[in-house]
């Protein structure tokens, strides 16, 4: 049977409002052809039109093979996992989202040559506008430390610059649940254009999240216009069941997700994943209090970069983790997911 093409990634996919955003089709695209136009409310990537298998009849597919939204979703709550830890940051990390855990086992993971890049989402301090990175100093990982989960960006689309080009050997990702799926993808298909991608990837950190929403209406939209907060005003964002917004004078507004739902991306909705349950390590505020994070430690490496960060002090972590309070969460938006 042929390998199937973007056409039916487009027909199955991208057509439906299926897609999650998350940019492994345009990592893998040997032409080239696939990329996220800059925009409000981008809801699936541009096609040149150029398609290998299409165009030249030369077998490929590999952008619907490392699609995540072309088999059915976990619908797991916790899922499997080895150890379940509270967890904080034992240096100072400024921008920290809760307590810090994920940057400490990166920034141990780089000082000791475990892994030579990062793929991950910044912000611009001033403006909250994200974009995807590649970072390979732990200093500028500290400094850029702090969860964006909370906004859309196709961050996979990275992987090419990270391993096609500048030829990283040793990669950790940190991305959201739609973006993890696609890298269990790519780490178990025998696609030849998905396997250099699989063999590189040496850890993957997945992010409690319920939904993603877009920059430019949420902020230039419905902030700006209905609450008058600036960006630059804003110290964190979070979301736990509704839009939690520290400001940088210490007050906090709350708005609900329902008011939220024109802001949230359309392919959001089709997602029953809260705790990244194919990740190495899933990482979230949810279950903690102030200060600490739950890591869901979920494989043998995972425990290893754990470990690693203890050991050297970076990081500490105890086993008083509420776990209900995760699995409420998640269980809401199976919920919410499958009523839709």
């Amino acid at each position: 049977m042929a390998a199937k093409t973007f056409l039916d990634l487009k027909s199955e996919v991208w057509d439906t409002g299926r897609c999650s955003g998350c940019g492994a089709c345009v990592a893998v695209c040997p032409g080239d052809s696939l990329s996220f136009a800059e925009g409000e409310m981008i809801g699936c990537p541009s096609a040149t039109g150029y398609c290998k298998q299409v165009s030249d009849s030369v077998s490929c597919g590999a952008c619907y093979a490392a699609c995540p939204r072309t088999e059915e979703h976990p619908a797991e709550t916790i899922g499997k996992y080895l150890a379940l830890y509270a967890a904080k940051a034992e240096f100072d990390i400024p921008h920290r989202q809760s307590g810090g855990a994920v940057t400490a086992i990166l920034k141990n993971a780089l000082d000791e040559g475990l892994i030579d890049a990062v793929v991950t989402v910044t912000e611009d301090r001033w403006t909250l506008r994200p974009s995807s990175a590649v970072i390979t100093k732990s200093d500028l990982l500290v400094q850029q430390a702090g969860s964006r989960y909370s906004w859309w960006v196709p961050l996979l689309a990275a992987l090419k610059h990270a391993i096609v080009e500048r030829k990283y050997k040793k990669v950790a990702v940190v991305g959201v649940p739609c973006a993890v799926q696609a890298i269990g993808r790519m780490r178990t298909n025998e696609h030849d254009l998905l396997k250099p991608y699989g063999k590189a990837i040496r850890l993957v950190i997945g992010l409690f999240c319920t939904e993603s929403f877009d920059y430019e209406a949420l902020i230039h939209g419905k902030l700006r216009l209905h609450y008058e907060i600036e960006p630059q005003e804003i110290r964190k964002l979070d979301v736990k069941g509704k839009l939690e917004i520290l400001k940088q004078d210490n007050t906090t507004t709350v708005i609900p997700l329902s008011e939220l739902e024109e802001y949230i991306r359309k392919g959001c909705h089709f997602c029953t994943d809260l705790t990244a349950v194919m990740a190495d390590i899933s990482a979230g505020s949810v279950g903690m209090p102030a200060g600490f994070t739950t890591l869901i430690v979920r494989s043998h490496a995972g425990k290893g970069f754990v470990d690693s960060a203890v050991a050297h002090q970076l990081l500490s972590v105890s086993g008083v983790v509420d776990l209900k309070a995760v699995e409420k969460l998640a269980g809401a938006k199976i919920a919410k997911t499958l009523k839709k």
